[in-house]
């Protein structure tokens, strides 16, 4: 045989191989499409049109390829001419394993491309797509929890433009571009939890996890397994799974932790050494895990008469103190109450606006809930007055018998905890006495019904 009748038979044995390999890919894969340059479908068999709806594969000859086969990348092959040879393809019935493959003339140019779906066929692919819809369902679930433990305020949601509540937006910016602690200080209500959120809405860590955790709001047995969770079986009842403690979810992000000062001894020592080593043991277990937190504490009380008193840590004090950020009450910036006020009657969305004789009565206020007790009365007010327009007698009806509150004056010989224990003794008995039940009195001073029946029962105070 010449060199020419060789040529030839290897030409024809070529195409052979070609056209077989083309039909057995074709009978034994799920579905195949062949697009032009333009990427327009020249043909398709019947088994790939009726899974994307087309009893008859005539019907989607000649239309754009992403027409019929949502998020198709034959396009980018038929123009580019580089193979893509293993993806997945999202389908209305199962997600496919594709290959796409370009075409060329006799002389080399590009004039379409062609696509197979393997999934039915190829066996040995199917723990490849099962660990696939795995890994897309712990993504689903991953961003679900990131997203619920996302920062929901900002900076400029902090409503002031007093110099105190600019000094306040000064300290925390300066926070949020560092990794040092930061002690938010205040009394309740005046937006502790807020600035917590901006400071790491504004930081570095803003896309990982903020997580928050208040220590009047857990039973002390509870606490430790909270903070640094579980290993399987770690006491009796306990689960036979590891429990992620609050450190391990928020793993890279932000920790918040309010009303620090209600903090157990014996866990003030545990988080001083995370604080310290960046590191910490789960309940029960001897596995020491690596800690990457930033921390934000808060607290209303007073942390220095603590330290003197024996209930909270000197050194955990000093290594939280490093960036103490004081709120002011709501009493020490009375030029933020037009802007307070017209942000939460916004809020509202009731349409409600206030005379300059309403805001006057609020100036004269005392507010020992501070923001939040502003808010309530805001509503409550809303609540109580079919007309947009809010004066004086309505919000005097609104804020109730109470009166503006008077210095108290403290006793001979009395300490200053003691004064303000009388104090405190004599706002709540007055609160309940005037609302009559313990939960609107929570909502007129504005605290939660839990923080006012921890404050009563450390009193002695019975309520109704």
């Amino acid at each position: 045989m010449n060199s020419a009748a060789r040529l030839k038979d290897y030409q024809s044995t070529r195409l052979q191989a070609m056209r077989s390999l083309f039909e057995i890919v074709e009978q034994s894969s799920e579905g195949t499409v062949i697009v032009d340059r333009d990427a327009r479908i020249v043909w398709i068999n019947e088994r790939y049109a009726r899974r994307f709806g087309f009893a008859d594969p005539a019907l989607a000859l000649g239309q754009p390829v992403e027409n019929v086969i949502p998020g198709s990348l034959l396009r980018e092959v038929a123009h580019t001419g580089q193979p893509i040879l293993l993806d997945m393809l999202d389908t209305p019935k199962d997600p496919l394993v594709v290959m796409r493959l370009p075409i060329r003339d006799e002389d080399g140019s590009l004039i379409g491309a062609i696509g197979f779906a393997l999934f039915d066929e190829l066996k040995t692919l199917s723990p490849l797509v099962s660990h696939y819809l795995s890994l897309q369902e712990e993504l689903a679930s991953t961003r679900s929890l990131l997203q619920a433990r996302q920062a929901r305020y900002n900076f400029a949601q902090f409503i002031g433009t007093s110099a105190p509540a600019l000094e306040v937006k000064r300290r925390a910016r300066r926070g949020a571009a560092s990794e040092a602690p930061v002690l938010l200080l205040g009394e309740t209500g005046t937006g502790k939890e807020l600035l917590a959120h901006a400071i790491h809405a504004a930081s570095p860590r803003s896309r990982k996890p903020f997580v928050s955790l208040n220590m009047a709001a857990i039973p002390e047995t509870l606490l430790e397994a909270e903070f640094f969770g579980t290993a399987p079986g770690a006491f009796t009842g306990a689960s036979r799974k590891a429990r992620p403690g609050k450190f391990q979810i928020a793993q890279g992000g932000t920790l918040f932790l309010d009303e620090i000062g209600d903090m157990p001894l014996h866990l003030q020592s545990k988080l001083l050494r995370v604080l310290q080593e960046k590191e910490f043991e789960p309940v029960g277990s001897n596995e020491i895990l690596f800690s990457d937190v930033r921390l934000i504490a808060a607290t209303s009380c007073d942390l220095e008469a603590a330290v003197r008193r024996g209930s909270f840590r000197a050194d955990l004090y000093y290594r939280l103190n490093v960036l103490p950020i004081r709120l002011p009450p709501l009493r020490e910036r009375p030029d933020d109450l037009p802007a307070l006020c017209e942000t939460i009657l916004g809020q509202l969305g009731s349409g409600h606006w206030l005379t300059p004789e309403a805001l006057t009565r609020l100036a004269r206020h005392d507010w020992p809930g501070n923001v939040r007790e502003l808010r309530n009365l805001l509503e409550r007010a809303t609540l109580l007055n079919d007309g947009v327009r809010l004066d004086e007698g309505m919000l005097a009806a609104a804020l109730g018998p109470q009166h503006p509150l008077a210095p108290a004056s403290p006793a001979a010989g009395e300490s200053y905890r003691q004064a303000m224990q009388r104090f405190e003794r004599e706002l709540l008995e007055n609160a309940l006495a005037s609302a009559g039940n313990a939960l609107e009195a929570a909502q007129h001073l504005g605290l939660s019904r839990s923080t006012l029946y921890r404050r009563l029962a450390s009193l002695g105070i019975t309520s109704r």
